[in-house]
């Protein structure tokens, strides 16, 4: 649930006649720091020195220059050389550029992908720097609330909120094995392709992969941990254009 703080103080002065004014109050302490106001993205986080806050900083957007195409989709940094995405998002590749936040271009230098999920994994030469994800043990469930930074459209940084509305069958027909996926009402767009979805606790418990007239559809965090935990479900990527 959104929730805000807020800090508020007053004070009441009543003069008597001609008595002196009291005497004012004391300098701010020189190490006071603003507490940063709660938002369902990472409370536990504040911002940064450069604004951001550390979903932010962890997002990064994907540029596929593929075989005669373009296209544009949306990872997270799992660690300072690792990323996720969306398997559809680096199919048929023929160079693959992640952006950080704060604009770096970095090639990637390797990647792979399942056909148990819609996930893609991403390894670069060149560190991410930034933040890095916090993986939950367990899935969202119906009801939670629950907040998608990504890149709609390859265009600036966004993060729209939304509600887990439940498990459904995975709406994609070339989607993968999953048996269930989770929807929610996230308005997400083209480019939001492997967004990381945020708890209240600023933890990712899914990836972005689909996307219908009113919902959202996610991966749960616990087929990306299985896939994490087990690489031999993941073949590598050549890079390199097909032809059919």
């Amino acid at each position: 649930m959104r929730r805000a703080l807020a800090l508020a103080a007053a004070a009441a002065l009543t003069l008597t006649g001609c008595s002196a004014l009291p005497a004012g109050p004391a300098p701010m302490p020189s190490d006071w720091v603003p507490e940063p106001t709660a938002t369902p993205v990472a409370q536990n986080v504040g911002l940064s020195p450069d604004g951001f806050t550390a979903a932010q900083r962890m997002t990064l957007r994907v540029r596929n220059i593929g075989c005669g195409f373009i296209k544009t989709g949306t990872g997270f940094a799992l660690d300072a050389f690792t990323l996720v995405t969306n398997r559809h998002v680096i199919e048929n590749s023929r160079d693959i550029q992640v952006s950080t936040h704060d604009g770096r271009v970095i090639e990637a230098t390797a990647a792979s992908s399942t056909t148990v999920a819609d996930i893609a994994i991403i390894t670069t030469t060149e560190p991410l720097g930034g933040a890095f994800a916090a993986r939950a043990t367990e899935d969202p469930v119906e009801g939670d609330v629950i907040t998608v930074v990504g890149y709609p459209g390859g265009g600036k940084l966004t993060t729209v909120s939304g509600v887990v509305l439940g498990a459904v069958p995975d709406p994609v027909e070339d989607g993968g094995a999953v048996d269930t996926v989770l929807a929610t009402t996230a308005q997400v767009q083209p480019g939001s392709s492997g967004s990381p979805v945020l708890s209240d606790e600023g933890e990712v418990v899914g990836v972005v992969y689909a996307k219908n007239e009113t919902q959202s559809f996610i991966v749960p965090v616990s087929m990306l941990n299985t896939l994490l935990a087990q690489p031999s479900l993941l073949v590598p990527d050549s890079l390199e254009c097909t032809t059919s």
